[in-house]
């Protein structure tokens, strides 16, 4: 069959509740085969590596500057030729009946749930709590530094990936820990199996990408709720996330711009890059055209990570995100972890604030850079993805209403 071919068929299945042969029959598309879909590529984790990944500051080399009328051109001028892609060790992949997208690399059952010591800093409280509206109810937990006098501090909303749940993405990404050094509240909705079988944030769902409506209701409600029972400063607020964690942050940037001061997208997708299964699946492939995302444009500055070898969620989406910014003057950087991965940074600034940064990461796959091996999807040759980002988060607040 052709590719149009296939998504005809597998629309048609999806509308007839055969959910599980369309899910199967669009991953055969998506490996450009017909092999059975009994497997996913998976991904393979990382040795723990003892790095100190730099910041931009003195650490990497400032290749150019330019002005650019819009910002899509230069995520892709600055780019290092993108290697081949590498196979992944294949790993077992549970078919749920629910019609939402498959799990890709599974993190088996098996595999214990991070310590206490792994998601929580001396001294800090790590809480669970939950918020419920007309949409539903969601669980999330709640990191509270250890010193929360002297005045309203930030909140970090942190959204998981797939099959993922707060202990596990708080473990990999340790940003309880980088929120403790800076006297942050980290907060960390959770998306249960009731939703969608796989944990996975319904990105791809028109109803889920409204303002007040579907899960940007309950998100923007756990964030409120939030700020009403701590001190948290209104100018700074900041959503971020992984995979369909990054896909739901880029919405909740886009539809809720007064309550968010800055967004983080880690191996995501931009806002309306899709409305459905099958388009979902296609923009994970080859990404969102401009006619998906142009009428979504986001003016909460966003800071982007996206692996160059990512096989899940192919890399131009993170490209697209970057498109949906204003227009400005661009600077690129480059530059390598010690012992690490080489990286390709272009900065977009207008006004003089910096609006985006994009940070390409070759040789990285599908999972968050720098991050801890105690948590699932993580890659510790980095650069450190949870550092930038709250770099990123700290230099941007909103402006008073």
């Amino acid at each position: 069959m052709l590719d149009q071919d296939i998504m005809s068929e597998a629309t048609r299945l999806t509308r007839a509740g055969r959910l599980v042969e369309a899910t199967a029959m669009l991953q055969r598309m998506l490996r450009g085969d017909s092999a059975p879909a009994a497997g996913s590529a998976g991904h393979a984790r990382p040795a723990p590596a003892q790095l100190a990944p730099p910041t931009i500051e003195g650490q990497a080399t400032r290749v150019g500057e330019r002005d650019r009328p819009s910002a899509q051109a230069a995520p892709a001028q600055a780019r290092a030729p993108q290697a081949r892609p590498v196979s992944a060790r294949k790993r077992p992949v549970r078919r749920d009946d629910l019609g939402e997208l498959p799990a890709f690399g599974l993190r088996g059952p098996h595999l214990r749930a991070p310590a206490v010591r792994e998601t929580t800093p001396e001294g800090a409280r790590f809480i669970q709590a939950s918020f419920s509206n007309a949409a539903g109810r969601r669980s999330y937990k709640l990191l509270i530094p250890s010193r929360t006098h002297g005045g309203p501090l930030p909140l970090v909303v942190m959204l998981h990936g797939c099959t993922q749940t707060a202990d596990d993405f708080a473990a990999g990404t340790r940003m309880n820990f980088a929120g403790e050094q800076q006297s942050c509240f980290v907060v960390y909705p959770e998306q249960p199996s009731g939703a969608n079988q796989s944990k996975c944030w319904n990105w791809f769902r028109a109803d889920d990408q409204q303002r007040e409506g579907g899960e940007p209701s309950l998100i923007a409600g756990i964030t409120r709720q939030v700020m009403q029972d701590h001190a948290i400063d209104p100018r700074r607020v900041y959503v971020a996330g992984l995979s369909a964690g990054g896909a739901t942050a880029a919405i909740m940037a886009a539809t809720y711009p007064d309550l968010y001061a800055a967004a983080g997208i880690h191996s995501g997708l931009a806002c309306g890059a899709a409305r459905d299964l099958p388009s979902a699946l296609m923009a994970m492939r080859q990404g969102a055209g401009n006619g998906h995302t142009a009428d979504r444009r986001s003016v909460v500055p966003t800071i982007v990570f996206h692996g160059d070898r990512d096989t899940t969620v192919h890399p131009a989406n993170g490209e697209r995100i970057v498109a949906q910014s204003t227009g400005g003057t661009a600077s690129v950087v480059r530059g390598r972890v010690p012992g690490g991965h080489a990286y390709t940074l272009v900065i977009q600034t207008a006004g003089g604030q910096v609006m985006s940064e994009h940070w390409t990461i070759h040789g990285a796959a599908h999972a968050w850079s720098g991050g801890s091996p105690a948590g699932s999807y993580t890659d510790p040759k980095g650069p450190d993805a949870t550092r930038e980002m709250l770099r990123f988060f700290l230099a941007h607040a909103r402006a008073d209403d």
